[in-house]
């Protein structure tokens, strides 16, 4: 019960007795006044009707004493009046039943009034004549008496419903410092740190407002210093201090667990690019404007592959830099590069370097397996033969396989996802992801989808997803993986939950949102809890739009989770803004849990720290091996997903047969 309701009624009990002591004592100082009223006036009306029937009792004038005793009688306030001769025998008599109207019997039979008597002398001359005797009627007492309790009690009634709401409302502006102490204490415990800016007046309100701010405080500073640290240890690991890219040790881990991963897209572009005469300006100009211009280089270059969620960007040494589109048809490598040439040359005009001649790219493109060393030789020759096209150069060079299956250009993909779409030739497969205390526990299904070629060719995601974005058409491949979910019935599945991978682009897209919205509200029963995956870049860049879908989402019954955290180099602060219900570390971190101490294990130890402190699950994507496990185990992650627990299959065959 809370403390609101007791003291109301405890206010009400008080009340209660109060009421009660005065009712009573109410009750019984109008009796007694009323008692004593009615003997008063018995006894002088005895007396003043003998005064003047003793005129007219020596000659026995009856009939005008009968007269005067019936105008005395008829005022109805009187049960006897007898007049007797000195001997007891009565002269005349009047008598009137005892009916009392208007008062409940029960009153009367529990309050008792003993109806009071009075008589007098009548005398004839100096001798007595008689006795007149009064008794008086108790129904006017009793009239009386009950409507004076009526009166109090109503009285008493409305002003204990007054006291009561107006206690009800003093009591809450009292106590409202009490709730505002438990809101502020939940939101610490979300990790909202609301700090009460209206101090009370009462003193032991302010003393623990005041503790409350205080405490506020330094349970945010705790936070904020934990973020930091974790911050700063990615940055040392990961981070070029000059330019803040990534560094050579984060484009290598990334590139590899790219190329490494399931569903391995079998196509991309790796580009290289060198400053010329970077030697030169550092020593003609000194390492300042070194590094100024380093910085410049890498704004523009930012700038360039800003859109692309899935690039790779890094300086690599000195005035190397690398970019990686793992997803990125080859016929774009010309384009970009060339595009990348073009700008840094017009670095020229800023005067930031000793040369005209900027630098030169290098492109290799793959449309097959190929190894990160393969790639890297490739875009070096490509960058020497960039030189010999004169200043500013770009060079492309093909690592191919080619097969007839696979769309060739821009346009030909067009056809073939438009087709796919029309036709809804997807397939979906799922890899279970499991609790690292019982992996034989799933906590979700990740479902991945494909396209279904002829010759029932299957091409990933990653192949198709980011021509898709720039043709579109991905809300439209979202929504067919989304609807494939829906149909499945939660009771046949090994878990309830079910992940599917979904673009902020779609997001975007005012008819999806729509969709989705009025979808989730008459989702069935037995479909499946939903959870919506985000790429850690996108749901940055889109950061409103993925926050407020997952209000609906969770609003719904629904969640939502961060996919490939910490590919690119987001603060650890968004997730207390976007609160996902989990995130899945980077594959790139956990390929290289080989050694015990190592950047990564600190960073993902760092990592469940604060996701933990906000109620944020950890997933580990990309295990593969025991070694891997217990070292996350170790690091307190919650969740695994790998090869080692699964490899993805057709979601179909996990479907239990009713």
């Amino acid at each position: 019960m809370t403390l609101f309701r007791q003291l109301i009624i405890f206010t009400f009990v008080l009340f209660l007795v109060l009421f009660t002591g005065i009712w009573f004592a109410k009750l019984e100082t109008t009796r007694a006044f009323l008692l004593d009223q009615l003997e008063s006036h018995a006894q002088d009306t005895a007396t003043s009707l003998a005064l003047s029937v003793t005129q007219h009792m020596t000659d026995r004038e009856m009939v005008i004493i009968e007269s005067m005793i019936n105008a005395v009688f008829d005022r109805g306030y009187y049960m006897v009046v007898r007049l007797t001769d000195v001997h007891g025998e009565v002269l005349t008599e009047r008598v009137m039943d005892v009916t009392i109207e208007s008062v409940p019997p029960w009153f009367i039979r529990w309050i008792d009034l003993e109806t009071p008597e009075a008589d007098a002398h009548v005398m004839a001359g100096w001798h007595q004549a008689g006795f007149l005797y009064v008794k008086s009627h108790p129904g006017y007492a009793y009239k009386t008496l009950w409507q004076s309790v009526v009166r109090t009690t109503l009285l008493f009634l409305v002003c204990g419903a007054v006291v009561l709401i107006a206690g009800g409302f003093g009591l809450r502006l009292l106590l409202r410092p009490l709730v505002m102490v438990e809101r502020q204490a939940d939101a610490i415990c979300r990790k909202n740190y609301e700090i009460q800016e209206s101090i009370p007046w009462t003193k032991e309100f302010r003393r623990v407002v005041e503790v409350m701010n205080r405490m506020t405080y330094k349970v945010k500073e705790m936070f904020e210093e934990q973020v930091a640290q974790a911050e700063s240890l990615r940055e040392r690991a990961y981070t070029d201090p000059v330019t803040g890219l990534g560094n050579r040790r984060y484009f290598e881990s990334q590139v590899t667990s790219r190329l490494d991963g399931p569903d391995t897209p079998t196509k991309g572009i790796l580009l290289l690019v060198k400053l010329n005469d970077l030697d030169r300006l550092n020593k003609d100009k000194g390492f300042q404007a070194g590094d100024d211009f380093l910085r410049r280089v890498a704004q523009l270059l930012q700038q360039t592959m800003g859109q692309n969620a899935s690039c790779v960007l890094a300086r690599l040494s000195g005035g190397d830099f690398g970019i990686f589109l793992p997803d990125a048809p080859a016929f774009d490598a010309a384009t970009i590069a060339k595009h990348i040439a073009a700008d840094l040359g017009r670095l020229a005009a800023e005067e930031i370097s000793v040369t005209d001649n900027i630098a030169y790219v290098g492109a290799a493109t793959y449309t097959a397996s190929v190894s990160l060393g393969r790639m890297l030789s490739e875009a070096d020759l490509a960058l020497s033969m960039a030189r010999q096209t004169g200043p500013n150069g770009w060079n492309v060079r093909s690592i191919t396989e080619e097969t007839d299956a696979m769309p060739l250009g821009q346009q030909k993909w067009k056809e073939v996802l438009e087709q796919s779409l029309a036709e809804r030739k997807f397939s979906h497969d799922a890899q279970p992801v499991v609790t690292m205390s019982d992996r034989n526990k799933l906590l979700h299904l990740e479902v991945f989808s494909r396209i279904v070629l002829e010759g029932n060719q299957l091409l990933s995601a990653g192949v198709f997803m980011s021509l898709a974005e720039r043709l579109s058409l991905v809300s439209s491949i979202d929504r067919i993986a989304i609807e494939e979910v829906m149909k499945l019935d939660r009771s046949l599945l090994p878990t309830e939950s079910v992940a599917v991978n979904v673009s902020p682009a779609s997001l975007q897209d005012e008819a999806f949102r729509a969709w989705i919205t009025l979808a989730l509200k008459n989702l069935p029963k037995s479909a499946p809890r939903l959870i919506f995956e985000f790429s850690e870049y996108s749901a940055v860049q889109n950061l409103e739009l993925v926050r407020d879908f997952s209000r609906i989402a969770r609003d719904n019954g629904h969640a939502t989770g961060l996919d490939h955290y910490g590919q690119s180099f987001s603060n650890l602060g968004y997730l207390k803004s976007m609160r996902p219900d989990y995130v899945k570390i980077d594959r790139a971190y956990t390929g290289e849990l080989k050694e015990r101490d190592n950047d990564s294990r600190f960073y993902i130890a760092s990592l469940c720290s604060v996701a933990h402190s906000i109620d944020v699950l950890v997933i580990a994507e990309g295990v593969e091996t025991e070694q891997q496990v217990q070292v996350l185990k170790e690091l307190n992650v919650d969740a695994i997903q790998g090869y080692l627990v699964a490899r993805p299959s057709p979601i179909r065959d996990m479907v239990r047969k009713s």
